[in-house]
């Protein structure tokens, strides 16, 4: 099963591309879309569609796993966040694959084990699961695959999340 799981951002939005066969992982790519704050708005979104719709299209996941919105206290950041979270959902509904949503907490205790997690902790056992040299930079790309992996782990363990699925 191949999987794509994704921090939404703005700036920055990681993704995680793994294939999960028989309880084992294969990390196919990991990167992020990055767009500039120079850039009009609009063509940032543009920028982060294209991206993702080039990599569906690419890999034909079966599965995009994507993290919920964080609330910031930065209303307008929130809002800007928000809207390009909803282009990273639009990218996968046009090409047709199902998508699972994931609050942080249900992230991390999918990864860690417990749902209070620090950062750091997630990111370590994101190496450790994907037998990877290095923690993945930036955090962004991390949390990408910490997204995919999740699912993963929620197939086995459905009872232990609320799976959103669109």
């Amino acid at each position: 099963m191949i999987i794509i799981g994704i921090d939404p951002g703005l700036a920055i939005s990681g993704y995680g591309v793994i294939n999960y066969v028989g309880n084992k992982f294969e990390v196919i790519e990991y990167d992020a879309i990055i767009t500039e704050s120079c850039e009009e708005f609009p063509t940032r979104l543009k920028k982060i569609y294209d991206g993702y719709t080039k990599l569906f299209e690419k890999y034909k996941p079966d599965a995009v796993s994507i993290e919920e919105l964080f609330y910031n206290k930065n209303v307008k950041t929130a809002i800007a966040v928000a809207q390009a979270r909803g282009v990273h959902l639009l990218a996968a509904v046009n090409s047709n694959i199902p998508m699972y949503e994931y609050t942080p907490l249900q992230i991390k205790q999918g990864i860690v084990g417990y749902g209070r997690a620090e950062k750091k902790q997630v990111q370590e056992m994101v190496k450790v699961i994907l037998k990877l040299d290095c923690i993945p930079k930036p955090d962004d790309v991390a949390d990408g695959l910490a997204a995919a992996i999740c699912h993963a782990h929620s197939l086995k363990f459905a009872n232990n999340f609320k799976i959103v699925k669109y």
